[in-house]
């Protein structure tokens, strides 16, 4: 188990943490997925975790063992950068090969896992000549050769073309069949993170805001924070009865004597959805229907919220309420 207890950060002439307080623990065969805006401090903490910034306070535990104070080259963990950071004048062999012991650099090691990685054609080839799904998953192969006990993920997919997206995280997916230890994925893409993690994680503005299934922290955010953040859309937010109220897009139904009238400001058309934008007397709500749904600009609608579908936080605090 990776386990991360109180860990704070703060970068030199900043008035901010980057850093603060962040306590998660990532057990063994588990993905967390760590998901945030931009700025929120998710690649700081991975440069952390890893030893390329230094521990200000706070304890990091890898099986038990407290390791915040070593060098990076003791720590047995490996990361994985958004760039790559493959060594551009060797060729994929030489670079799988450099993440081998001298002792262990044996060519069977560097087939296997090329190929695990759908790279064994590309192995005398150069990075430049790779497409950028290619380079990464050289970079996972060559990450999983060190012999970690702990796999970073520093938002792999983020330089790739859409085409390629599915088919790396695919791969991504499949690592976990190879590699037993925890992994640590941090990305600012919610359905990317949704579909990788088997535990999700909320990081803004230097916190984990909410931390559990996937699903849950989706239909029940511990926050509005949450909330506003996660999803294609945010969720819809309303003030009643002392409490704010939210309400998922894609939970409200369209119905002809809904108990909810309101008028379709605007439609936007996303494919096999569409999203209408309906002003009511409880403001403006987005609702996700399907792409063969009639209502247009203009149009009155009725609308359904679900009692059960409904989320209540307190306005003071933020937090969600029983």
């Amino acid at each position: 188990m990776l386990s991360i207890a109180e860990l704070t950060f703060q970068y030199p002439g900043e008035s901010r943490r980057a850093l603060d307080g962040i306590t998660i623990d990532v057990p063994t065969r588990t993905t967390l997925a760590v998901v945030g805006p931009s700025g929120a401090g998710k690649t700081t903490l991975l440069h952390v975790v890893a030893g390329l910034l230094p521990l200000h306070a706070g304890d990091l535990r890898l099986d038990g063992e407290s390791f915040g104070q070593k060098p990076p080259q003791a720590r047995r963990i490996a990361l994985v950068a958004q760039d790559d950071a493959l060594f551009l004048n060797m060729s994929v062999r030489q670079n799988l090969r450099f993440a081998l012991r001298r002792s262990e650099r044996r060519e069977e090691r560097v087939t296997t896992a090329a190929a695990a990685l759908h790279v064994e054609p590309h192995l005398d080839r150069h990075p430049p000549r790779l497409s950028g799904g290619e380079r990464q998953r050289a970079s996972i192969a060559r990450a999983l050769l060190s012999d970690p006990l702990a796999l970073l993920l520093d938002e792999p997919l983020a330089h790739l073309d859409p085409s390629l997206r599915r088919s790396v995280r695919d791969e991504v997916l499949g690592v976990r069949e190879r590699f037993a230890g925890p992994i640590l994925y941090v990305t600012h893409d919610h359905v990317e993170a949704m579909s990788v993690g088997d535990v999700l994680a909320v990081m803004i503005d230097g916190r984990i805001e909410d931390v559990g299934v996937p699903q849950r922290v989706y239909d029940a955010p511990n926050s509005l924070a949450v909330a506003r953040f996660l999803g294609e859309r945010p969720m819809n937010l309303f003030e009643q009865g002392g409490a704010i109220l939210g309400i998922r897009p894609e939970r409200i139904r369209t119905a002809a004597n809904g108990t909810l009238d309101g008028r379709v400001a605007r439609r936007e058309n996303t494919g096999a959805d569409a999203y209408l934008d309906v002003e009511t007397e409880r403001g403006s709500l987005a609702v996700r229907v399907p792409a063969t749904h009639e209502a247009r600009a203009g149009d009155r609608i009725g609308l359904e919220l679900p009692a059960e579908s409904l989320r209540r936080f307190d306005p003071a605090t933020g937090k969600a309420l029983a």
